[in-house]
């Protein structure tokens, strides 16, 4: 019985043609050869599994060639290729940094370069995670890398490039290897599949591909997992099972309850992907990434960022199609907080159900579209509507009193109920904020069971009044209190309300003012619509509004931020300066 060999060993590249997804660098590395233009020592970067280590023993297989072709590939036939080949090589000889760090190994190192080859021209050593060397090591290490025999060549391939000292990265060529695309990868896996004899589906190898972030190993070592369960046939369904991968078929599904301002639907699909052992946080990111996806897809420059096939393309078109923009953001950022949230949340499930509460509640109608509760949440169960209150008896006519017509007047209210039903609240939409207007209210708003409003400043109205305008006296005193309780309200938005603590606006001729610099005042201009109208409904006052005055060059100190005294004693301080940079302390 053959013994069983897996993929990643199987199917590891044996020539620079078999390399995938490093075709650039490949080239390269071929041109060097068969111009016979080789550096004395090499750096190999990029993230694991993408070919750093087989690209080497390609490339030293291949300058070593006793009749390498024009193109610069190994023959593997000659005598130093089929030694190779075989394992058993004197010429090339590989060293593991992660377990050979030490200065003795280096100086053992040093001594074999001592050796000129016995067969071919040279002597290859590659060096795998070199960044594990210690600093004493590197530093022994430097001399015979800068002027090493002309029989050798040096080859390092690492993950962390930044962890090298730069006088090891001066000395040498630097190669980045990319991370591999998904259709690069979807591409091998069927090569893979086709000589294995395996049946797969091209949405199941999208999955795998994806789950393996770029790492061609990764993939196939996925790939020989999900074959194993498969017996011979990989399907999707089968795939996303094996791998625990959640269907976007949920995602569709919670942008409908999102559509449809729906939080009863989206909390029913989230405690049905937690019974299906899904993580909380998991299930959070995945739908910061699907929202990513349709921000992607909105567009056709920006779809092909989209490492997905073109019937998968087409369908997150479509879903697209169906949200604003202004959603997909919001929503993003409403994932990201409650994701950074997430650590410090003592009940994690009560944070992702407030997060799609928060997300369905995006494209209510509110006067707010922040999502962040400001706005009249819609009711989380339907229940039956309930019986209208009666309209006031209107004001009888002015122009033209008659005491005889006064007698039969109080038969009139027994027509107006039937008059004002439940229609009310649909024919009375509320109407957008505009910045610098008055926003119209909607009077008489009344509370249901099972619903919460909360901006029913006039809930003692009944329904179907005409709408009023509120208009309370404005002080200094109450702007100030409005402006602290916005800053409150909103402890995660951490460079808005550092700004807003840092500014307040300043009564000025009869008006509010807020002089601000030019990137405060952009930042904080951003968010101006959503404050003001917070400050009305806390001010009881429609009519509220405050102006931003830029102001040009440097603000005086007295309004400077943390970031800005932070600098100017990093600037002006070389020793608070030195201090931070010892301690590496930075101000968050």
């Amino acid at each position: 019985m053959e013994q069983y060999i897996v993929s990643a060993r199987k199917y590891r590249p044996a020539t620079f043609d078999q390399v995938v997804g490093q075709h650039a660098l490949a080239s390269t590395l071929k041109n060097a050869i068969a111009t016979d233009r080789l550096a004395h020592a090499y750096l190999f970067c990029g993230s694991r599994g993408v070919g750093k280590t087989s690209c080497a023993r390609i490339f030293a297989k291949s300058i070593n060639c006793l009749n390498p072709g024009k193109d610069g590939e190994a023959c593997n036939e000659c005598a130093s290729c089929r030694a190779f080949n075989d394992g058993n090589s004197m010429n090339i000889i590989e060293l593991d940094a992660a377990s050979h760090n030490g200065i003795e190994d280096i100086k053992s190192l040093i001594e074999q370069v001592m050796v000129p080859p016995t067969l071919g021209k040279y002597r290859v050593f590659i060096i795998d995670e070199v960044h594990m060397l210690s600093t004493a090591a590197f530093n022994a290490f430097l001399k015979t890398l800068e002027e090493p025999p002309s029989y050798v060549i040096f080859i390092l391939a690492t993950t962390e490039k930044h962890k090298i000292i730069p006088t090891i990265l001066s000395r040498c060529q630097i190669y980045d290897f990319n991370r591999i695309t998904v259709p690069d990868i979807v591409a091998h896996l069927q090569k893979v599949a086709e000589n294995e004899g395996i049946e797969v589906e091209t949405a199941a190898l999208n999955v795998i591909a994806r789950q393996a972030d770029g790492a061609m190993r990764d993939a196939l070592s996925i790939f020989d997992q999900v074959a194993a369960s498969s017996r011979g046939k990989i399907t999707y369904q089968s795939t996303i099972e094996n791998l625990n991968v959640l269907d976007t078929g949920y995602y569709d599904r919670l942008l409908d309850a999102f559509i449809e301002t729906d939080p009863t639907k989206a909390l029913l699909i989230f405690h049905e992907v937690r019974r299906k052992g899904f993580d909380a946080q998991f299930f959070l990111n995945g739908i910061a990434q699907y929202m990513r996806d349709l921000m992607l897809a909105q567009s056709p420059a920006t779809s092909k960022l989209l490492d997905e096939p073109a019937d998968i393309v087409a369908d997150m078109q479509k879903q697209a199609a169906r949200v604003e923009p202004k959603f997909l953001y919001r929503a993003m950022a409403l994932c990201n907080d409650a994701d950074l949230n997430y650590r410090q949340s003592s009940n994690k499930q009560l944070l992702v159900e407030l997060t799609l509460i928060r997300i369905a509640q995006l494209l209510s109608p509110s006067p707010i579209e922040s999502g962040r509760g400001e706005g009249p949440l819609l009711p989380i169960a339907k229940s039956a509507a309930p019986q209208a209150t009666p309209a006031p008896t209107p004001a009888p006519p002015v122009a033209t009193p008659q005491p005889a017509a006064a007698a039969p007047q109080p038969a009139r209210p027994a027509a107006t109920p039937a008059a004002t039903p439940a229609a009310a609240p649909a024919a009375t939409p509320r109407a957008a904020y505009t910045p610098g207007t008055a926003t119209p209210r909607t009077g008489g708003t009344a509370m249901r069971v099972g619903s919460l409003s909360m901006s029913g400043h006039r809930a003692n109205k009944a329904e179907g009044e005409a709408a009023t305008q509120l208009a309370e006296p404005v002080t200094p005193e109450g702007v100030a209190a409005a402006w602290q309780a916005y800053i409150d309200e909103h402890p995660t938005d951490y460079a808005l309300t550092r700004i807003m603590l840092a500014f307040k606006p300043e009564l000025v001729e009869n008006r509010y003012q807020l002089a601000l610099d030019v990137a405060n005042s952009t930042l904080l201009g951003a968010s101006m619509d959503q404050i003001i109208a917070f400050m009305r409904a806390k001010l009881r006052n429609d009519l509220f509004t405050f102006t931003l005055q830029t102001i040009e060059g440097e603000l005086p100190p007295q309004f400077w931020n943390e970031r800005r005294v932070f600098d100017h004693m990093l600037e002006h301080s070389p020793r608070f300066a030195t201090f931070c940079r010892d301690l590496d302390l930075k101000l968050l």
